[in-house]
């Protein structure tokens, strides 16, 4: 990677991880640029993208550096029909779109740094799965309707590999939750279950919670465009997964030591589901993902454990919502 700033295009940037990469980017100095189908003003530039069509946005990607693809439809809603077609094309399409703007360039982007998931291996308690772990689709303790995301994973994947970019590196961020303290969050609402008392354990509490500090988060796609010699599926995940009843016991703790969350069982997660929108695959299956390659090249987490990163996060929440 050259040296001096960068140009950065972040294809579906205007979430919550595209705005904490874009902020964060920006205030290195870096040149970013966030293709968004509902465009806002920023301190970064934002250019109009459907996420459905190769037009004019194309041209930002010839002479950019460094392409992070982040496109894709929320999976915080029912897994009905029409928002299974969206969660599914609104990943493999921009993703054909993103590498076809690539493949035409006359001078493409070094890495291009793709969104996966960590969703996509099984769901395991009995050990822990780095990149060469086993993935997920035929667990026989996991519902049928969990297959979805996994196969959702293995489509994204391929149609990153199948993009004829021979002169781009090209990664798959299998990123587990990113816990930022922002509003609107995993974490914010993790919080506000411990907020109003209901903080306990989902289900029996023994799946395991992957996850990830933003600070960490952010270190590792630097670490990953500076690498040359790291590409493929690289699981971007803290290196101690807990089981969920000690993850919601250290996050009740961190806000207040007196504080008792009550239990949701999974009949009651079933219900609530239904009223929220969404779907409890999220609480309930268990990702024990553990970063491999990460670590095997030498990078170093500032929050390993779950216990600091929660009281880190918990203060700058309080700061934040003052």
């Amino acid at each position: 990677m050259r040296e001096g700033p960068l140009r950065i295009i972040i294809p579906g940037g205007s979430g919550q991880i595209g705005r904490l990469l874009a902020r964060h980017f920006r205030r290195q100095n870096h040149s970013v640029t966030v293709l968004a189908r509902h465009p806002q003003q920023s301190e970064w530039n934002v250019l109009l993208w459907d996420g459905r069509t190769l037009e004019s946005w194309t041209s930002v990607i010839d002479g950019a550096d460094v392409v992070i693809n982040l496109a894709g439809h929320t999976v915080n809603c029912r897994y009905n029909a029409h928002n299974r077609r969206e969660i599914l094309e609104s990943r493999v399409h921009t993703t054909r779109l993103v590498g076809e703007a690539i493949a035409a360039a006359s001078s493409p982007p070094a890495v291009w740094l793709n969104a996966s998931t960590a969703t996509i291996y099984r769901h395991s308690f009995d050990r822990a799965q780095d990149e060469g772990g086993e993935l997920g689709g035929s667990e026989p303790d996991a519902p049928e309707k969990w297959r979805f995301s996994t196969d959702v994973a293995r489509a994204w994947e391929q149609a990153l590999w199948e993009a004829p970019t021979p002169h781009t590196r090209k990664v798959a961020l299998r990123s587990a939750m990113v816990m930022s303290p922002d509003a609107g969050g995993v974490f914010d609402r993790l919080l506000w279950l411990v907020r109003v008392g209901l903080g306990g354990p989902a289900g029996s509490g023994r799946q395991f919670v992957s996850w990830i500090h933003e600070i960490d988060f952010i270190r590792a796609i630097e670490f990953l465009i500076e690498r040359e010699d790291l590409s493929g599926p690289v699981n971007i995940a803290s290196p101690a997964p807990i089981p969920n009843r000690e993850f919601m016991h250290c996050l009740r703790q961190a806000w207040c030591p007196y504080y008792i969350g009550l239990p949701l069982p999974r009949p009651i997660l079933e219900i609530g589901a239904i009223f929220l929108r969404t779907e409890t695959e999220l609480l309930l299956k268990s990702r024990r993902v553990v970063p491999g390659r990460l670590l095997a090249a030498g990078f170093e987490f500032h929050f390993p454990q779950w216990r600091g990163a929660c009281w880190d996060l918990v203060e700058r929440w309080r700061d934040l919502h003052a």
